[in-house]
């Protein structure tokens, strides 16, 4: 079992930073802006929380990929619960056993809360990047995120969760090489 909670601390940490001003500025999610980011991450958390529970209906059933997301109203007070609530959920062994759905996928629990703590890691950096600000993920987070993602990283036809991964020099941090290994470049900025 892994704990969630310094991922889902850190996302929520970050929101203080997100001004109106921002929530139409690119991230490296190259369809989403703020907005769409932060609306799937309040969505994914719903939805991974819920498969921790095993408790199936539309928020694990349903693509993310059907429609772009987008903020409710009150997301400053939603999303920082639904980051804690998902972090707890995982906390209950349940959660790692036997099968559960997330996104319309039936998978085993242990690769469904790796998946959420990959999308709650990565997607961090991505709010991080997007709206200036620093981002230091936990040491063990990032290694079960590279884990997760290293093994098929060398197969031509692998895609990944994000995209195809990103060549990092082996000596680069393990942030760096964990972001490459989502599809995405360390160095990207907004405008770049």
């Amino acid at each position: 079992m892994l704990d969630l909670g310094p991922a889902t601390r850190r996302v929520a940490a970050l929101l203080d930073g997100v001004g109106d001003d921002l929530l139409d500025a690119p991230t490296p999610c190259p369809d989403y802006a703020v907005r769409h980011l932060l609306g799937h991450l309040s969505g994914l958390a719903l939805a991974f929380r819920d498969a921790a529970r095993k408790d199936f209906g539309p928020t694990t059933d349903t693509d993310p990929g059907t429609a772009l997301p987008d903020l409710e109203q009150d997301w400053r007070t939603v999303l920082p619960r639904r980051l804690g609530d998902l972090a707890a959920a995982w906390r209950a062994p349940g959660a790692w056993e036997g099968t559960t759905r997330a996104g319309g996928v039936t998978l085993p629990g242990e690769v469904a809360g790796l998946v959420a703590l990959n999308e709650v890691l990565i997607h961090g950096w991505d709010l991080a990047r997007a709206t200036g600000q620093e981002y230091a993920a936990d040491e063990t987070s990032l290694r079960a995120s590279y884990a997760m993602l290293a093994p098929t990283a060398g197969s031509p036809q692998d895609r990944g969760p994000f995209g195809p991964p990103v060549p990092v020099p082996d000596e680069a941090p393990l942030l760096d090489r964990v972001i490459g290994l989502s599809g995405r470049r360390p160095d990207w900025r907004p405008g770049n």
